[in-house]
């Protein structure tokens, strides 16, 4: 969207207001002085005015989704159902996802729109444990809790996971706590041992636990503890 659009939906700034602002090289998006009222921004921009961060108009929402295989973890799709959909009676503008899951994975979805919150829960360096119920194709090798806290290398990124904790369950099922959000980065952890995951199911991010009594598609908003976890 472009800066003056947001500004002007998101914190009731006017159009003429931008304009004096941009003209006084008082707004920034993400570090970066900005000269162009057209510059875009997202959800997730860090937008200073006079060096302070932007204020919304409106209180922030914050949702969580148990999220069903099958649906994008996107606003919108041409070809698929997104999660967003699914917050019936809702007003969507301005609604971000905060840590995708890919369309087979299920679970816990984040979904608010306070970007420097989301910012949070989501950066690697904050190293917020996000938990997950993973079934695999083959039997768990010995190695795999050990291979697992070392780290595993991902040449693409040339980078090595943080060590990551596993409990097996079961012959084929484990809880799988992390502390980063890579690319599909579950599914190239045991692929590297070996494995293949069949089935993947977030359970928690941080503090905020998938409420046991949210059926599949089914949300409610966060409540205040949950919320204020990351503070």
């Amino acid at each position: 969207m472009r800066l003056d659009c947001f500004l002007s939906k998101q914190a009731a700034y006017s159009r003429k207001s931008v304009l004096q602002l941009i003209s006084q090289r008082q707004i920034s998006v993400d570090g970066i002085t900005v000269n162009d009222r057209c510059h875009p921004v997202t959800n997730v921009s860090l937008i200073e005015i006079s060096g302070k961060p932007l204020t919304p108009s409106q209180p922030a929402r914050y949702f969580m989704l148990n999220k069903p295989a099958g649906y994008l973890s996107a606003t919108t799709d041409k070809q698929h159902p997104v999660a967003l959909e699914l917050l019936e009676g809702i007003e969507q503008q301005g609604l971000h996802i905060a840590g995708r899951l890919d369309r087979a994975t299920t679970g816990l979805l984040i979904i608010t729109d306070d970007g420097k919150w989301s910012r949070k829960l989501t950066e690697p360096k904050q190293k917020i444990p996000k938990t997950y119920l993973v079934e695999t194709a083959y039997a768990l090798s010995p190695e795999t809790p050990q291979r697992f806290t070392e780290g595993i290398y991902f040449s693409y990124e040339e980078m090595t996971t943080s060590p990551a904790l596993i409990e097996l369950l079961d012959e084929t099922t484990a809880r799988l706590t992390i502390y980063e959000g890579r690319y599909h980065q579950v599914k190239r952890m045991f692929a590297a041992v070996g494995n293949r995951v069949v089935s993947l199911h977030r359970e928690s991010m941080g503090e905020i636990i998938l409420d046991s009594k949210l059926e599949l598609g089914a949300f409610r908003a966060l409540t205040a503890q949950e919320i204020n976890s990351l503070n």
